[in-house]
């Protein structure tokens, strides 16, 4: 049903109007379908002697077809031909990962209400960064219309590699540049136990080879896109706010959801996730089975 469709979720909130809105100009540039959902869970009566029950099927087709017309007023007004608008009874999360195992991308508000409630603040947002089978764009606000760049962080991982390749793919069919950004830090080691003891790190040798290891990590992807100018930055410091300082200049911003091994993965994991909270511009994670999709 989502295939050739860029999937959008929307609930009627002013940020899920937002996001559709961009998901349609979106799917128009890759010329595929758009598919607006509505998740809707099933509402319960309450009573003063104890937990409420589920409503009547009746009427929960009667809730269901209302839900439906108004969407399919909003989704007239939407910039786009191919347009798929369908109320579906069940939880945003488990909803909108099922449509991501065919969609070619998902896309949400950052916040909305009812049953997309606090999207980018529990546990909604955590399952469909981990675990959506296509990339996934969160949208904050109206994009910026007069930017440069696709921003991606990279670090060497197989995610970073999939952001890449998207970032190209993005900036390649919108006329933009790609900024990508690695930030880099010095390994701990405990000083407290040796607090006189030097640290065993060469600061210059290290910054060089985080340099060589980024432009090797580049080269393909600009042989495969002449047509996109790109620009990289190399920073000694916290990847959040290396990512965000290039959010000015950004278009948007592209981050891998993992990188290397359990302890790098618990670090980009919270890199995505800050990056998610604190960026006003669209906001793309990648994860690997997004990119291996893509590459099948």
């Amino acid at each position: 049903m989502w295939q050739n469709r860029v999937v959008v979720g929307y609930d009627g909130s002013d940020t899920s109007a937002i996001a559709a809105r961009w998901a349609a100009d979106e799917a128009r540039s890759r010329g595929l379908g758009l598919a607006l959902i509505n998740a809707m869970i099933p509402p319960t009566s309450s009573g003063s002697l104890g937990p409420g029950i589920s409503v009547g099927l009746d009427t929960l087709e009667e809730i269901r077809l209302s839900a439906q017309a108004a969407l399919d007023v909003f989704a007239a007004t939407l910039p786009a031909t191919d347009v798929l608008a369908l109320v579906q009874v069940g939880s945003p999360s488990g909803v909108l990962l099922t449509a991501s195992e065919t969609a070619e991308l998902l896309v949400m508000g950052s916040r909305g209400h009812g049953g997309f409630k606090d999207l980018l603040l529990g546990s909604v947002s955590a399952q469909l960064v981990a675990h959506a089978q296509c990339p996934v764009v969160v949208v904050r606000e109206e994009p910026p219309v007069d930017r440069e760049f696709v921003v991606v962080g990279i670090d060497g991982s197989s995610a970073s590699h999939h952001a890449v390749g998207f970032a190209f793919d993005m900036a390649s069919r919108h006329g933009l540049k790609v900024l990508a950004v690695h930030a880099w830090d010095v390994p701990s080691f405990d000083l407290i136990v040796m607090p006189n003891t030097p640290v065993p790190v060469d600061i210059d040798n290290m910054a060089g080879t985080e340099v060589r290891l980024a432009a090797e990590l580049l080269a393909g992807y600009q042989a495969s896109y002449p047509d996109v100018a790109l620009e990289t930055r190399v920073i000694h410091g916290n990847p959040v706010n290396a990512l965000l300082s290039a959010a000015p200049e950004a278009a948007m911003i592209v981050v891998g959801s993992r990188g290397h091994g359990q302890m790098m993965s618990s670090i980009l994991g919270s890199v995505s996730h800050g990056v998610l909270h604190r960026a006003g511009v669209p906001v793309a994670v990648v994860t690997d089975a997004a990119g291996d999709d893509d590459a099948a």
